[in-house]
């Protein structure tokens, strides 16, 4: 099975090859980029998916990067799914986020996305992505499965983003705040494995793969400290704090709670969930050591 995965440098894509490469020959992955027109000569005809995760992702948005974002996520997405689309290519997974419905946690309460939560995104990011996936939905047929997968925080060894901050705090911080909050998140491997299922099934439709179990952001800072035998104090009185300053918005990403309702999650009941939290954090840790 040929997959073309859109990003060179793709955190996704790039674990997504290697956990494929377990299949001897099974799966023939290849990338390419979007930065310049070089794409528009390639023949898509020679592939069976498309797999595009390459976006302008969320940082610090300026005004001023409002139509660049459009560009990028929303318009550069509808002209990939449109050449896949007229040069026979099967499935189209677009890699989208949950950053559709402009969460960024609730200290002290639950807050869920199930099937009736409104997607409202307030960033660009956002909204661009949120935008995609109704155009390029337009576009799905029996001979051109789209699937749009809204997936929540990723991490793994060398992810970058959040997890990364995180494990510098394990690090280098001998105390930390003890906040008995839950996230879903979904380890790399988790991920990689709920594609390959949902390519080989040749699906379509909305995903929203996750851990099976939530995540409380202590307990994963706990978990990095202790696989690199480094002594952790989690404090409640730290916590106490947090949630004083719980309207900054780092700190609702960090330590507020957000989750998706596990009926949404549950493909192929949860099979694609190959390592719990302290395995997927001993695997990370393992392969950060090794250097792979």
């Amino acid at each position: 099975m040929k997959i073309l995965v859109t990003g060179e440098k793709s955190y996704v894509g790039l674990n997504l090859k290697k956990w494929l490469s377990q299949w001897n020959d099974r799966y023939d992955i290849e990338f390419i980029s979007l930065k310049n027109e070089k794409w528009k000569s390639i023949d898509f005809s020679n592939y069976d998916v498309l797999f595009h995760v390459a976006a302008l992702v969320h940082k610090k948005e300026q005004q001023e990067m409002e139509s660049l974002y459009y560009k990028v996520n929303r318009d550069l997405t509808v002209e990939l799914a449109n050449k896949a689309k007229q040069e026979g290519i099967k499935q189209f997974i677009f890699m989208s986020s949950i950053s559709v419905y402009g969460l960024d946690g609730l200290f002290g309460e639950k807050q869920i996305i199930d099937k009736d939560t409104p997607c409202a995104p307030i960033s660009f990011y956002g909204k661009s992505k949120l935008e995609a996936e109704v155009e390029i939905n337009k576009l799905n047929d029996k001979n051109f499965k789209i699937a749009i997968v809204r997936a929540p925080m990723i991490y793994g060894s060398h992810c970058p983003g959040n997890y990364s901050r995180l494990r510098k705090l394990a690090f280098y911080t001998p105390i930390f705040p003890a906040v008995f909050n839950e996230r879903s998140m979904i380890f790399i491997d988790n991920l990689s494995e709920f594609l390959r299922l949902i390519i080989e099934e040749q699906c379509h439709g909305l995903f929203f793969p996750q851990n099976k179990e939530y995540v409380n952001t202590s307990q994963l800072v706990k978990l990095i400290s202790n696989e690199n035998s480094k002594k952790l104090l989690l404090s409640k009185s730290l916590g106490k704090l947090v949630k004083l300053v719980g309207y900054n918005k780092v700190a609702k990403k960090l330590f507020g709670n957000l989750v998706i309702d596990p009926s949404l999650s549950e493909y192929k009941q949860f099979s694609y969930c190959i390592a719990d939290l302290p395995k997927s954090i001993n695997i990370s840790e393992k392969n950060i050591e090794k250097g792979v």
